[in-house]
């Protein structure tokens, strides 16, 4: 039974404007003041976006 109060707009699938659709999850610990510091940001996921593609972008470089 569906929920009466849902909203079908969640039923369509998601579109993005990315090279690359943001699929995938990814978890890991960070401490506390870490964790801070990134909420702290405008936009958190794509700060840690960025900065993760950032390093691997060096780290392929070198």
């Amino acid at each position: 039974m569906p929920n009466p109060k849902g909203n079908p707009d969640n039923l369509n699938p998601y579109e993005t404007d990315r090279d690359e659709p943001l699929t995938a999850n990814l978890s890991f610990r960070v401490s506390e003041s870490m964790k801070e510091a990134v909420k702290a940001q405008d936009d958190p996921p794509e700060f840690c976006r960025q900065a993760i593609q950032e390093k691997l972008d060096r780290q392929k470089s070198s």
